[in-house]
C-alpha cells in the first residue's frame, strides 16, 4: 500500500513538472509536403565570414538582391528571396526571427547585421509559397530563425576575432534560469575599415573602403504561467553604419524591435504573438564624376506592427487542424534633400510616404491515410494600401510638386496543398501545388533612388505580385546520418515588380506581365563517423514575361542559373573540427535587358576550431581562399567587388 502510495506521488509530481522551450508550437508533419531544408547550430556558427547570410546560401535556391554581404552593401538591398524570384532589392521570402516577420516596414529588406548566427539554434527553410501565419508575405517560402535557448548556449560564452584588415568581429551572451523559466542577453559589434570595392584601375582620390561599424543587443526571456502555458519576450535594439564606394557616401539604419508570444501546448495548443518595430534609415549618395553629395536621404523613419493567434484543436488520431489570424501594419515616410554637385547648395526637398496594411485569415487540415497524409489550407486577406503622398519643395519652401494617392484595398486569397507518400525503403514522395501574395513595399510604391548613373523612380499604381506553383520531389533518410533529396518545380509571379529599363539612366519599378522559375533543387546530409558533408544545388530557368517589351523572354535581373554549395567537415576530436566550403554561383545580369554582366563566381572558405582548454578555443577563418573576382554590381562598366581573401583569428569562449 505504501510502495503505491509513494507511485501515485511520483506520478503526480512528474505531471506537475513545468517544462519551459522558448520555442513555438512545432510545424505540423504535414508541412514536409513542402521543400524543406534545415540548418543546425553548428552550420550557423561555422562560417568563414560570421555571417547569417552566408550560413543560409548553403540552401539551394537561396538568393539575395546582390552578391555582397551585409558588411559591403547598402542595407536597403539586402533583399532575400528563394527559387531565382529575385529582379529587385525586396525580400520575396518571409523571414521570421521567433515567429516575427523582420522585414523593414518601409523599404522591405532585412537586417542581416543584427541578426547574428551564435543567438540562434537552427533555421528552417520552406521554399514554395505559404498560406499559414503572415502567408501574404510568403511568395517565395519561409524563412524561420529560432534563437537559441540555455539547453544551446553556455552559461557564458563569447568571441573575439581578429583578420589581416584589423578588423574585429565581437559577441557576448550571458544564459541563467529564472526558476523554471530562463534569459539570455546577447550582444554582438563588428567593426572594420573594410575592403575597396572598386576594382584597382578604376579608383580616384576618391574611392574609399567599405567600412562598417554595427552592433546589436537582444534580450530574452521565457517564464511558465501555468504548466502548460509560457510567456516569451524578446526585445532587439540595432545600428548599422556603411561606407559604399566613395568618401562620405554614408549610410545607416537603426532598429527596436520588441515582441511577447505566448504559447500553450495543453488540450488545445495556442500561439499568440503581437510586436512593434520602430526602424530608421539615412544614406548619402555621392556624384560619381565630381565625388560631392547630391542626395542626403536624411530621415526615413518607419514602424510595424503586427500579430497573430494561432489555435490547434484536437479533431482526431487522423485528423489536424490549425485556424488563426495575422495582422500586419507597416507606416512611413522618407525625407531628403537634392544637392547642387558645383555648388552643394539645396536644389529640392522631398518627402514621401504611406502605409499598408494587411488583415488574414488561414486554415489548415491534415490527413493521414495509411501511407499518405495529405494536407491543404488556405488564406483570406484584406489589404489596403493608404495615404499615399509625394512632396517637393524648393529651399524657400515653395511646393513645386505635390501628388496625394487615393486609398486601395482589396480582398486576396491563397491556398496550398500537399501530398506525402510513403513508398518504403526509408524513401518518401511528395507533391504540392501553391499560391502566395505579397503586397508593393512603401519604398517601391513612393521612394525612388539612385545608383549613379541610373535613377529609379518609385510607381504608386504598383498592385500586388501573386504567385501560382508546384512541385514534386522526394526524400530518402535512410538513417540519421543520410539525407537525400531532390524537388522539381514551376512557379509563376504575376504581375511581378521589376525595374524596368526605359532608357539609358532611367528604370522604373512597374508590374509586368510575370516572372516564370522553373527548375530542380537537389541537397545532401552525409555523416561518417567524424567526416559530414552537405551539399546544395539548384538550377533554374527563369525569365520575365512582358508582351512586346524588350526584356521579354529575358532572365530577370540578378538571378543566377547555377547555383550551388558543398561544405565538408572534419570533427577531430568533441571539441575541435575543421571545415571547408566551396560555393558556386553562376552568370548574372545587373538589368533587364542582360547588357552588363556579372561573370560566374566559385569562392573557397574554411573554418577551424581548436580546443586548447575546457572552456576555450582557438578559431581560424579564411574567406575567399583563392582570392576570386567576385563583381556584386555592373552599371554600364561602373563595377563593384565582393570581399576578397581574408583571414581571421580569434579566441571563442564556450562554457
Amino acid at each position: 500500500m505504501a510502495a503505491q502510495d509513494a507511485e501515485e506521488i511520483e506520478d503526480q509530481q512528474r505531471s506537475s513538472i513545468i517544462v519551459v522551450t522558448g520555442e513555438g508550437l512545432p510545424p505540423p508533419q504535414s508541412s514536409d509536403a513542402y521543400a524543406v531544408e534545415t540548418i543546425d547550430r553548428e552550420q550557423l556558427t561555422t562560417t568563414a565570414s560570421g555571417r547569417l547570410e552566408d550560413a543560409l546560401a548553403s540552401v539551394a535556391g537561396f538568393q539575395q538582391f546582390r552578391r555582397s554581404d551585409s558588411r559591403s552593401s547598402n542595407p536597403s538591398a539586402q533583399g532575400v528571396t528563394l527559387r531565382a524570384l529575385g529582379g529587385n532589392a525586396t525580400s520575396r521570402a518571409l523571414v521570421l526571427l521567433d515567429g516575427v516577420p523582420m522585414a523593414d516596414p518601409f523599404f522591405g529588406f532585412i537586417p542581416l547585421s543584427a541578426i547574428a548566427p551564435e543567438r540562434l539554434g537552427g533555421v528552417r527553410v520552406t521554399r514554395g509559397g505559404g498560406s499559414g501565419p503572415f502567408g501574404a508575405g510568403a511568395l517565395a517560402g519561409t524563412i524561420e530563425l529560432n534563437s537559441a535557448g540555455p539547453d544551446q548556449l553556455s552559461p557564458f560564452g563569447g568571441h573575439i576575432y581578429l583578420n589581416d584588415r584589423g578588423e574585429t568581429e565581437s559577441a557576448a551572451h550571458l544564459t541563467g534560469r529564472l526558476g523554471s523559466g530562463f534569459a539570455v542577453v546577447s550582444g554582438r559589434w563588428d567593426r572594420g575599415r573594410g575592403f575597396y570595392t572598386t576594382p584597382a584601375e578604376d579608383r580616384v582620390d576618391a574611392s574609399a573602403r567599405a567600412a562598417f561599424d554595427s552592433f546589436s543587443v537582444q534580450t530574452r526571456a521565457t517564464a511558465p504561467l501555468t504548466a502548460n502555458v509560457e510567456l516569451q519576450a524578446r526585445a532587439l535594439i540595432y545600428e548599422d553604419h556603411r561606407t559604399l564606394r566613395f568618401d562620405g557616401a554614408d549610410s545607416s539604419s537603426t532598429g527596436q524591435d520588441a515582441s511577447l508570444r505566448v504559447v500553450g501546448r495543453g488540450a488545445l495548443p495556442f500561439d499568440a504573438l503581437a510586436y512593434v518595430q520602430s526602424r530608421n534609415f539615412s544614406n548619402i549618395v555621392v556624384s560619381s564624376t565630381r565625388f560631392v553629395p547630391v542626395l542626403d536621404q536624411c530621415n526615413t523613419p518607419s514602424t510595424g506592427l503586427g500579430g497573430k493567434f494561432e489555435i490547434r484543436p484536437l479533431v482526431g488520431e487522423q485528423v489536424k487542424l490549425r485556424v488563426g489570424t495575422d495582422y500586419r501594419l507597416s507606416d512611413g515616410q522618407l525625407a531628403e534633400v537634392s544637392l547642387s554637385a558645383f555648388s552643394g547648395s539645396v536644389n529640392e526637398r522631398r518627402a514621401a510616404g504611406g502605409r499598408t496594411s494587411d488583415l488574414g485569415v488561414f486554415a489548415e487540415s491534415d490527413l493521414s491515410i495509411g501511407k499518405a497524409t495529405l494536407t491543404a489550407g488556405a488564406r483570406l486577406d484584406r489589404t489596403s494600401i493608404r495615404d499615399g503622398f509625394y512632396l517637393v519643395r524648393d529651399p524657400a519652401g515653395r511646393v513645386l510638386r505635390e501628388e496625394v494617392y487615393p486609398d486601395r484595398s482589396d480582398w486576396e486569397h491563397s491556398f496550398r496543398g500537399g501530398l506525402i507518400y510513403a513508398l518504403g525503403g526509408d524513401m518518401r514522395l511528395r507533391a504540392a501545388a501553391y499560391s502566395g501574395l505579397r503586397l508593393p513595399t512603401l519604398n517601391e510604391l513612393y521612394r525612388p533612388f539612385t545608383v549613379f548613373p541610373v535613377t529609379t523612380q518609385a510607381n504608386a499604381n504598383l498592385g500586388s505580385e501573386r504567385l501560382v506553383g508546384f512541385e514534386a520531389g522526394f526524400d530518402l533518410v535512410p538513417s540519421d546520418d543520410i539525407r537525400v533529396s531532390a524537388t522539381a518545380f514551376d512557379n509563376r509571379v504575376k504581375d511581378a515588380i521589376a525595374n524596368v529599363t526605359l532608357g539609358p539612366v532611367t528604370r522604373q519599378r512597374q508590374n509586368i506581365d510575370e516572372i516564370t522559375s522553373r527548375g530542380i533543387e537537389v541537397s545532401t546530409d552525409l555523416t561518417f563517423g567524424a567526416i559530414g558533408f552537405n551539399g546544395s544545388l539548384a538550377y533554374t530557368d527563369a525569365a520575365a514575361r512582358q508582351g512586346g517589351a524588350a526584356f521579354d523572354g529575358k532572365r530577370p535581373a540578378q538571378v543566377p542559373a547555377w547555383a550551388g554549395s558543398a561544405s565538408l567537415r572534419y570533427t577531430i576530436q568533441p571539441d575541435s573540427l575543421l571545415a571547408l566550403t566551396l560555393r558556386h554561383v553562376g552568370r548574372q545580369f545587373e538589368d533587364d535587358l542582360e547588357t552588363d554582366i556579372l561573370p560566374a563566381a566559385t569562392t573557397l572558405d574554411a573554418y577551424g576550431e581548436l580546443a586548447l582548454h575546457r572552456n576555450l578555443a582557438l578559431v581560424v577563418r579564411g574567406e575567399n581562399l583563392t582570392d576570386e573576382e567576385v563583381v556584386t554590381r555592373n552599371q554600364g562598366g561602373s563595377i563593384d567587388l565582393g570581399a576578397p581573401r581574408t583571414f581571421w583569428l580569434g579566441l571563442k569562449l564556450r562554457k
